[in-house]
């Protein structure tokens, strides 16, 4: 979750990353490469209207390499994009939508925005989608990242108060492919920006505060066109199954810390237990009432943290069920 940005004049606008030039940084100052030989490439790979400067200014999503062109261990966007290349991927057209759930924290004490500084306030119930001083904290910074990201480009299509006071969401989607992880990666940074700003600090812990409090994800909505197509439910149903089976594998790449938060309590499903349902928020994959009703549509994969990488967890997601045969 350690996003870094820098800025660089270019001689006029650019609107196609493969015009832009490859750049690099200090990978010995990020832990990512030795002092001895410390260059790391940046390759510019999405390029995004920047909402703080505005006018032709950019924001430019970019992937890290060695300079002889290996994606190092920290690129995840890389395999990713080798995943959604792949013929049988892109013909399924593969849609994404993604909550991204996160807490706000006052900057010197590390305590959720709005809670009385070493205490708690009343019990969950009210805060959920709440209007009101004494229920929703940090509105400011919520609105003002929901216009920038709409400014961006980025397909937000929604934000709301979370069960937890202090913590919030946002919606990215749907979006194809390789450019939902890029997309949520840029939202992530506006927001970072933006809480800076404020004077706030963000933080994707999937369980930032122990005990009777929900913890923060980031669901993964997912269809592929068969899904989306006539005859789709039973589509799905197989997905789901294969989900299944590599329950393990996608926990051990979901984020970091999600034990804290998959407990069975507070609208997750065990860790160690998979289960799928037709509106079930107590389900490793929930289906939506509509779905059902339509025998068509999409899933919801509940169990990715809000840490989560969404080049892992997208193309996660499209390789098992399209590419992978148990």
């Amino acid at each position: 979750m350690d996003m870094r940005s820098k800025a660089r004049t270019l001689p006029g606008p650019v609107s196609d990353p493969s015009k832009l030039p490859k750049w690099n940084y200090d990978g010995s100052s990020t832990g990512q490469a030795p002092g001895e030989d410390s260059e790391v490439i940046l390759y510019p790979q999405a390029i995004f209207k920047d909402p703080f400067r505005r006018g032709n200014n950019i924001l430019v999503m970019c992937d890290a390499y060695t300079p002889a062109g290996e994606p190092i261990p920290t690129n995840k966007r890389h395999a990713a994009a080798k995943i959604f290349s792949h013929s049988d991927v892109v013909a399924e057209e593969p849609w994404y939508g993604i909550e991204q759930e996160y807490t706000l924290l006052q900057k010197d004490v590390k305590w959720p925005l709005g809670w009385p500084i070493g205490g708690y306030p009343g019990p969950q119930g009210p805060y959920y989608c709440g209007v009101g001083a004494d229920k929703a904290w940090g509105r400011d910074i919520v609105d003002s990242h929901y216009k920038a990201c709409l400014y961006a480009g980025i397909n937000i299509s929604g934000i709301n108060g979370e069960v937890m006071p202090g913590q919030w969401e946002f919606q990215v989607g749907p979006a194809v492919g390789i450019s939902a992880g890029d997309q949520l990666w840029v939202a992530r940074y506006i927001l970072e920006r933006i809480t800076e700003i404020a004077g706030v600090v963000l933080s994707f812990d999937p369980k930032p505060i122990q005990g009777d409090w929900n913890g923060a994800g980031a669901h993964a909505n997912y269809s592929t066109k068969s899904m989306r197509n006539d005859g789709g439910f039973e589509v799905i149903k197989k997905a789901i199954e294969k989900l299944g089976l590599r329950h393990s594998e996608h926990i051990a790449a979901y984020g970091e810390g999600n034990e804290r938060r998959l407990t069975g309590k507070h609208e997750t499903a065990d860790i160690n237990t998979f289960k799928w349902g037709v509106a079930n928020r107590g389900a490793s994959i929930r289906v939506g009432r509509d779905t059902e009703k339509e025998g068509k549509g999409y899933f919801e994969d509940r169990r990715p943290a809000s840490n989560m990488d969404p080049y892992v967890v997208t193309s996660m997601i499209a390789e098992t069920t399209i590419l992978w045969k148990p």
